[in-house]
């Protein structure tokens, strides 16, 4: 008797989902370990705020291998704009509520499960540790159920933003500290007209502040952080493609030669995005180019100028934001936390500003949105803590998530390469570096189920 080869997903998330759907087309067994009730959603989609929405038009998002704009085709035809009358925006574009994609990729992988060449099965539960050896590996979940794969990919999702050291142990055990903004009712206990305090101020506090809006809160928010830098907008209507000509793989090189480009792009009317496009386009390309130290020195000194503009803001969200602003209900500092402590009455934080000064906060409340806790990625859970004591598993030098080889393969503490562990999307961008954005990760699951399937025999 044969049997196909089995590839066991840990995380079903978007990543896990996309690659599941990418090997649907080979004769193997997929086995998709995810604790949701479905898979496609995971952290960023499975939020059910109404104020979450996607950070790009609709008709730039679609799994590998789709035609341009087949999720905006999708949320058409689904009646989306009766159901989300809002998400039309001025200029045409679409900017869903988040769980709408999250829905699009289930129906996908639930098509690509009936009518692929593979056999797809969504195992709700938790992998909790992993045994690998010379075949493949056993994986065992929560619920006491073990399974082997020839190969195991792991599509693990984002940590929860990791508390700033600076927050006093009284506040850290405090209802007052909302650490982790991601979580379902992070916010329910947030009163009307509270002042609030963020820490962060990228797009979860974007999400934060939109979320809370929508539940009726007028009281001050004060949201900060080391450069006080807010999410950019998208440009509005279509804009031509502006490629950028290779420089030399050196970072000050080409951070002149992007400068130079939104110039030239300015005095054609084309809006700096065309450019940021480009850049984002060729993102793992240049990456890998880069040596080591500049790679560090990106992290160390462009890292959070970049991602203001390569993270982009819905437009529903980034006019809020300005609104709120200039009514001054919201406050954005360039500042450090000094000290976060828990006082009677609220909560008192020392800051530092930007440039020099001072500023003490009084506040009934201080949210963490400061983004994933990438550089503990391995201490997230039991599953990758027991693969890192093992040696299975190494965090990547810059901190961004698992070491992995050119073709996605985990490497161990002894510096080899698993052909048979595999690791794919954010986790991997330690290598890969532009690997957070839909797109990239859709491509980088395409390419890891290309792996997979070029070394998985139709039978055995």
């Amino acid at each position: 008797m044969t049997t196909r080869a089995h590839v066991i997903i840990i995380g079903g998330g978007f990543t896990g989902a996309a690659l599941a759907i990418q090997l649907a087309q080979g004769e193997v067994a997929v086995t998709v370990i995810e604790p949701r009730a479905a898979p496609g959603y995971g952290v960023a989609y499975s939020t059910e705020e109404p104020a979450h929405r996607i950070n790009v038009p609709a008709d730039k998002m679609q799994l590998a291998g789709e035609p341009q704009g087949d999720f905006e085709r999708w949320f058409r035809s689904g009646g989306g704009l009766e159901t989300d009358p809002q998400a039309l925006w001025r200029d045409g574009k679409i900017y869903p509520q988040r769980n709408a994609f999250g829905r699009y990729v289930e129906q996908r992988f639930h098509q690509a499960a009936r009518s692929g060449s593979a056999s797809l099965r969504h195992l709700r539960d938790r992998a909790v540790s992993l045994q690998p050896d010379a075949q493949g590996a056993t994986v065992t979940t929560a619920s006491g159920e073990r399974l082997w794969g020839d190969y195991v990919v792991l599509a693990v999702s984002h940590p929860p933003p990791s508390p700033p050291r600076q927050i006093s142990a009284g506040l850290a055990q405090s209802a007052r500290l909302i650490a982790n903004p991601w979580a379902a009712d992070a916010l329910e206990q947030v009163a009307a007209d509270e002042p609030l305090a963020i820490v962060g101020a990228g797009l979860t506090m974007a999400d934060a502040v939109a979320a809370l809006r929508r539940r009726g809160h007028r009281g001050q928010i004060v949201a900060f952080s080391r450069h006080g830098l807010l999410p950019r907008p998208n440009a509005e209507g279509d804009y031509p493609a502006w490629p950028i000509a290779p420089a030399a793989p050196k970072l000050g090189h080409w951070l002149r030669q992007v400068r130079l480009e939104v110039a030239r792009a300015a005095a054609q009317q084309v809006p700096w995005q065309a450019v940021l496009d480009d850049v984002r386009a060729n993102g793992q390309r240049l990456w890998q180019a880069f040596s080591p130290v500049e790679q560090r020195r990106f992290l160390r000194h462009l890292r959070a100028y970049w991602d203001v503009h390569r993270y982009r803001i819905a437009p529903q969200v980034s006019t809020l934001l300005e609104e709120k602003r200039a009514a001054g209900s919201l406050r954005v500092l360039a500042a450090r936390l000094q000290r976060a402590e828990l006082e009677p009455q609220g909560v008192r934080l020392d800051l530092a500003l930007r440039g020099g000064g001072a500023e003490t906060l009084r506040v009934q409340r201080l949210l963490v949105t400061t983004g994933p806790a990438h550089a503990g990625l391995l201490a997230s859970g039991p599953l990758l803590g027991g693969l890192a004591e093992q040696g299975v598993l190494r965090a990547d030098p810059l901190g961004l998530g698992l070491l992995v080889s050119a073709d996605s393969q985990a490497i161990d503490r002894h510096g080899r390469a698993n052909p048979r562990l595999l690791v794919a999307g954010p986790a991997a961008r330690g290598r890969f570096g532009e690997l957070m954005g839909l797109p990239q990760v859709a491509e980088h699951a395409q390419s890891v189920a290309q792996y997979l399937l070029a070394r998985c025999p139709a039978s055995r």
